[in-house]
């Protein structure tokens, strides 16, 4: 479990239920994506939700969440990054994040 929760450098882990489901969080959508990818979890019939939204205060953000299982357990992954940096577009981000898991 601590190679597959260790292939990327996940924001935090913590127990969900006991024995049961883990919450692990990134930094970034490219962040998840990779781990899903490189953990061999990114079945084709996985729930996966993606947001656009704006907190309380105003920022703009993308978030994604994926609900995979490995073994038994279950996983709440999520990733959260802030679009008003005005670094990049959306369509950017996604381009350099399906190069990041095809890796």
């Amino acid at each position: 479990m601590a190679e597959l929760l260790l292939l990327a450098d996940p924001a935090f882990i913590r127990v969900h239920t006991p024995d049961v489901s883990l919450s692990v969080a990134f930094d970034s959508i490219a962040e998840l994506k990779s781990w899903l990818h490189l953990a061999g979890l990114n079945d084709p019939d996985m729930l996966i939700g993606e947001h656009e939204g704006t907190t309380d205060d105003g920022r703009p953000y993308r978030s994604m969440n994926a609900y995979p299982t490995w073994r038994g357990w279950e996983f709440y992954a999520s990733a959260r990054e802030f679009t008003d940096s005005g670094d990049l577009d959306a369509q950017t981000v996604d381009g350099l994040a399906a190069l990041v898991v095809a890796g």
